[in-house]
């Protein structure tokens, strides 16, 4: 079979390197069946099957960069306690409750360039800490993980005792905070992640 050929003048075509952060890479090998590859991905958007108890509700958002325009390639990941506080032990705990803990989606595929993930309210994991999801955010171009947390509009009394949103200035804890509407008889809290910009989320180091 005939190869391309860098002596003969044509440019070879090996596919994406891991150099490409994003794009088809982080694609391909993350979020496939979000991206129509023919096979799966152990996670997706959704974080808690309809048979898992709490409140079911619904995250969602978009990635924005330093021109307030919406990133189309970035990938958000996250993790959150179950509606009692607590993380699964082990997959026989994750098919039992129907919660995941987990969820990834990447903002290509949706017309409006937003990730969603269907979920369960997060409860308190212990003392000095209110409901939150964390957050995970890749994108092209930013070499290290961004990490953020999610907190809620609706738990003002427990958001004013959590230690880590307690340890951000008081003018920026606004970014951390979705705020809940109702869509369809089921709670949808709006995060945009801003990645730069006067609206600037704030980002922990982890």
């Amino acid at each position: 079979m005939n190869k391309p050929s860098m002596m003969s003048g044509q440019q070879a075509d090996f596919g994406p390197t891991p150099s490409q952060t994003v794009g088809p890479f982080f694609a391909y090998g993350l979020a496939a069946r979000q991206y129509s590859y023919d096979f799966g991905q152990p996670f997706d958007d959704v974080v808690a099957l309809p048979e898992a108890a709490g409140e079911h509700i619904v995250l969602q958002g978009q990635v924005i960069d330093g021109d307030g325009e919406p990133i189309l390639d970035a990938m958000v990941e996250i993790s959150q306690a179950d509606s009692q506080g607590r993380y699964p032990k082990d997959l026989a705990a994750v098919q039992a409750s129907g919660f995941r803990a987990f969820g990834r989606m990447g903002t290509g595929t949706d017309a409006q360039n937003r990730f969603t993930f269907r979920t369960v309210k997060p409860g308190a994991e212990g003392p000095g800490q209110a409901p939150h999801i964390n957050v995970i955010v890749l994108m092209r171009g930013l070499l290290l993980h961004a990490f953020t947390r999610v907190y809620f509009s609706d738990e003002a009394a427990a958001n004013a005792g959590d230690a880590a949103l307690n340890s951000v200035p008081e003018e920026r804890r606004a970014t951390l905070v979705a705020e809940r509407r109702e869509e369809g008889g089921l709670p949808v809290y709006r995060f945009d992640i801003h990645m730069q910009g006067a609206k600037e989320t704030v980002f922990f180091d982890v």
